[in-house]
């Protein structure tokens, strides 16, 4: 997807959806990080100004899917173990989450908890089969669909077509959302990575995210990575249980069109999934 795009030409792709702008806890905490030489402890303290935020850090570090011997309470013990990359995922979570939620929106409540699993079980996968960049596959996993709640607020009757959509065995999702509202979630989550400054790879897969068959018919040569984080993405949305908690169907119609694709990319066979998945439920994420 072209990054060059007029004010007018957004204008008409959005409908009308407001992108929120980054929150300034993430823009220190990035300001910091492309320093030559990040300070930890500047980051602890930026953190520890949040109160929730801070709350937040030590919940996930104690939680199981770390399996610390002791419990952790200083943030700044809790900042030094999760390292750069994972704490920006960690706020880049809270805050989108804390930017897009809309109380009135019940049907989404556990939107968030999903996508939370999501990029815990792509960051799981990623390490499982030796890909390399896991924190990437993290943040895939977190933005993959925040369009979705946006789209919710903007248009009444989202819902319904979104649950149509992943209830139909052709799985027409974004086709779907271009009819009725002459966009897509998918798009509108590209440019709020894109202006949260997510990494390029994950803007690209976010805008197609929903239209892998064309990814993978269509690969570019020479790049693995895209339909590598492609795939990731595609397993974890599946086990995570995505097409019950977002779509309310029984079936995840997406996963059953594009599965082989995604195996054979990653050359895994229908055991070495499953042995995901397996690894996947002793670490506590996942739902399948």
């Amino acid at each position: 997807m072209s990054t060059e795009i007029t004010d007018a030409q957004l204008s008409r792709i959005l409908q009308g959806i407001s992108i929120p702008p980054q929150p300034q806890v993430m823009v220190d905490l990035n300001m910091e990080q492309a320093m030559p030489d990040p300070d930890m402890n500047r980051m602890a303290e930026i953190i520890a100004q949040d109160v929730s935020l801070s709350a937040a850090i030590l919940k996930l570090i104690n939680s199981s899917y770390y399996g610390l011997p002791r419990k952790v309470t200083s943030i700044k013990q809790a900042v030094m173990m999760l390292g750069i990359g994972s704490l920006t995922n960690l706020v880049n979570g809270l805050s989108v989450k804390s930017e897009l939620s809309d109380d009135s929106i019940q049907s989404l409540h556990s939107f968030w908890d999903n996508a939370m699993d999501v990029a815990a079980v792509s960051s799981s996968i990623a390490k499982q089969i030796g890909f390399r960049f896991q924190e990437e596959c993290y943040a895939l996993g977190l933005f993959h669909n925040a369009g979705i709640p946006l789209m919710m607020m903007r248009f009444k009757n989202y819902q319904d077509v979104l649950e149509e959509s992943y209830q139909d065995p052709s799985f027409s999702l974004t086709n779907n959302e271009n009819k009725y509202f002459k966009t897509n979630h998918s798009v509108v989550g590209y440019y709020l990575a894109k202006s949260w400054v997510l990494p390029r790879s994950s803007c690209h897969v976010i805008a197609h995210h929903h239209r892998t068959e064309q990814l993978y018919q269509e690969r570019i040569a020479g790049d693995k990575n895209t339909l590598a984080f492609t795939s990731i993405l595609k397993m974890a949305e599946h086990i995570s249980g995505t097409y019950k908690i977002i779509g309310k169907s029984s079936v995840d119609y997406e996963w059953d069109n594009i599965s082989e694709y995604a195996l054979e990319h990653l050359e895994l066979t229908q055991y070495d999934f499953e042995g995901i998945i397996e690894a996947c439920r002793e670490q506590g994420i996942g739902s399948v």
